[in-house]
């Protein structure tokens, strides 16, 4: 608790170095793009991918030896700060320590094998740097872990009844019966007990429903109850199961951060009001003065880095105490400002002295005429959505884009002319401080060039059959499809407008904002499982003519990998990994990736599929449902929560969720707070 020791902890917690710190994680983990084997290519498609760029060896790596050396540090003065004893206790710098040592270790192999080496350790280890920088997904992680037991005992009775009802599909599905469509389902699907398994959870998944049903029940109504049953009870029953579970032991995850929050928060707040009235004391303080002085405190406040706004208010409601001491309560009061989030303050409109122009204004300037202007892009893009019916049918050479070109010139102007009736109704200030109109004023502008370059370029459309020759990079098609998307875009401005949408909008918005926690939790698994599936299966899907596991499109089985040219779904770059992981987390013919692999690398294949179907379409999707509900009910407040402060400005401040849930967390107790400071073993009370 020494100066420089403060010093230390305030420069390492400064914006600057926690963006130096989150650059560096972003970075290492981007270095999977592009060293070997490098994604750098057009395309992932095994039967068209050139050769793609190969950094030379010691390019990344000594960006990589940057990267380590920065986590050198960050680990050196993160067990400074701690101090020994309590890093001897904590499990996350320990293991920050250990990855370090096995990432330099395996770097300085790599150096010395002129980058041969075919298996880097440290690759796989990277997720670790995100994961030990992010307090909430330490939390995330740890709650994960204690919902392992509970999940266990679901992932148990689907095992259970995958293996049950595979056991009476092959004894209902055997061969030697005389009924045909018994040996049509062996065949295709219970061929053995492996097979009939995979067909089994890929249908627990509804993937090949209802391929796997058709042949039996082709023959036989009876069939389909067997397939029917063992949806009931697999998808709909006890995947629901699992996530009502997960849902269950996450339920008041909000309620109690919020609660550990306000603690913390009001703890921070009782410890500093007793280091000042611990000064006022030393410095001849009466015992009827007890309590924070406030210069003392004002002192103090214009060295906190807090916004502008929230000081001025704790400047106002300090200044109402006409300078007597602070005590306790009226000291934790004052930190209820810092709750309140600012919503920006609209600069006030131009004064005009003409009635005219005053008239314009409020015309201008009054909600109608966005409604009108919402009107003429719904009318834009009806128009275009006209015109891709009709023009479906016919070849960009064959298009008429006389009506369509004089449409989008039209449009364009009314929006520029809505932009400087805006302008001159808001001011220039008052129409920027608008987010919705700075994006339409951008789309607009970019919008203006377009037409003006297509105009420049192609000349003015002349008649009906204008269809001129192209010219640059771009044809009158390519541009008239590029304008008419931004012109789509610009459709999104109705959502300020119109208030349902505008609140379920913001209200998703600050969901992703509090979601990001789980957000970098997929992050990690995406890493992590690409790595290994490069390590895997890099090299394993060849094109077709260069191995006799590739037959081509013609002789392929129809619905098999081939036939369905998924030869871009590989392990042979990161990027294409991700891809192919993706395609795998949404299961949709997820069984075609199982059979492929299975021919191409061998049956032990289905087991890092099948993990990271667990890990992301069971644990992680159903994870991150509950969360959102959660979130989302306990968020929701379509009247918003808006209170005015009194003061010399009249500013609308949004309350943070801690203050929308006052009424429902628990104040901490006064004896609480005292008991906690007492014990904390780095703040000696004088009081």
């Amino acid at each position: 608790m020494d100066a420089g020791s403060l010093w230390l902890y305030r420069w390492y917690y400064s914006d600057l170095c926690q963006r130096v710190l989150g650059f560096t994680i972003f970075l290492i983990l981007a270095l999977a793009f592009v060293e070997f084997p490098s994604s750098l290519t057009r395309t992932a498609d095994v039967r068209y991918r050139s050769q793609p760029w190969q950094p030379p060896c010691g390019l990344t790596e000594t960006i990589e030896g940057l990267c380590m050396l920065v986590f050198v540090v960050d680990f050196s003065v993160k067990s400074y700060l701690v101090g020994q004893a309590q890093l001897q206790d904590n499990l996350w710098l320990l293991a920050y320590f250990v990855v370090l040592v096995v990432s330099v270790v395996d770097w300085t192999v790599s150096l010395s094998l002129s980058c041969e080496e075919s298996l880097r350790v440290r690759r796989s280890l990277r997720p670790f740097f995100l994961m030990q920088n992010s307090s909430m997904m330490k939390k995330t992680l740890k709650c994960i872990r204690s919902s392992l037991p509970e999940m266990a005992s679901v992932v148990l009775l689907l095992t259970i009844h995958l293996c049950l009802f595979t056991i009476i599909g092959m004894l209902l599905f055997s061969i030697g019966e005389k009924d045909e469509a018994q040996n049509k389902e062996r065949l295709a699907y219970f061929r053995n007990l492996p097979e009939a398994l995979t067909s089994l959870l890929i249908l627990l998944t509804t993937s090949n429903n209802p391929d796997v049903m058709i042949p039996a029940y082709t023959q036989n109504r009876a069939y389909a109850l067997f397939f029917i049953i063992f949806t009931l009870i697999g998808s709909l029953f006890l995947m629901n199961l699992l996530t009502a579970i997960i849902y269950n032991q996450f339920r008041g995850y909000l309620m109690k951060s919020l609660q550990t929050s306000l603690f913390r928060r009001r703890l921070g707040a009782r410890a500093a009001y007793e280091v000042l009235a611990s000064t006022a004391g030393l410095a001849g303080a009466t015992s009827e003065a007890v309590g924070v002085n406030p210069e003392n405190f004002l002192r103090v406040l214009q060295k906190t880095q807090l916004h502008k706004i929230h000081k001025q208010a704790i400047m106002q409601k300090v200044c109402s105490y006409e300078g007597r001491p602070m005590l306790a309560d009226e000291f934790q009061k004052l930190f209820d400002e810092v709750d309140k989030g600012v919503i920006k303050e609209y600069p006030p409109m131009p004064q005009y002295r003409s009635p005219f122009l005053q008239s314009a204004q409020f015309l201008f300037s009054h909600h109608y005429f966005d409604y009108l202007g919402n009107l003429i892009a719904l009318g834009n893009l009806l128009s275009i959505c006209v015109f891709l019916v009709l023009d479906s049918n016919l070849l960009p050479g064959e298009r008429d884009d006389y009506v369509l070109g004089i449409l989008d010139y039209v449009f364009i102007l009314y929006y520029l002319l809505e932009i400087l009736l805006k302008v001159f109704a808001l001011g220039l200030r008052g129409y920027l401080s608008y987010h919705s109109n700075i994006f339409d004023g951008l789309l607009t502008i970019v919008l203006l060039v377009l037409e003006i370059s297509t105009m420049v370029v192609y000349r003015l459309p002349n008649d009906s059959g204008w269809k001129p020759k192209q010219y640059g990079l771009l044809s009158l098609w390519d541009m008239t499809r590029l304008v008419n998307t931004l012109i789509v875009f610009r459709f999104l401005r109705i959502i300020p407008n119109v208030k349902p949408i505008a609140v379920v909008a913001s209200t998703i918005l600050g969901l992703i904002q509090n979601l990001r926690a789980f957000g970098g939790m997929l992050v990690v698994a995406y890493y992590v499982f690409a790595i290994i599936g490069i390590n895997l299966f890099r090299g394993i899907i060849v094109p077709p003519g260069n191995s006799s596991l590739a037959p081509d499109n013609h002789s392929a089985l129809c619905g098999s990998f081939e036939q369905l040219n998924y030869w871009s779904n590989n392990f042979d770059d990161f990027a294409a990994a991700l891809i192919t992981l993706w395609n795998v987390m949404v299961v949709n013919n997820w069984q075609v990736f199982l059979d492929a692999y299975r021919r191409y690398s061998g049956p032990w294949s289905m087991v890092y599929f099948v993990l990271w179907w667990l890990v992301s379409s069971v644990i992680w999707i159903n994870l991150f449902l509950a969360l959102l509900l959660e979130n989302f009910l306990h968020r929701w407040d379509p009247q918003g929560y808006k209170q005015l402060l009194v003061g010399t400005q009249q500013i609308t401040y949004q309350t943070s969720v801690e203050l929308m849930f006052r009424d429902i967390l628990e104040e901490p107790k006064e004896e609480e707070l005292v008991e906690k400071l007492h014990k904390h073993p780095h703040l000696q009370l004088c009081r």
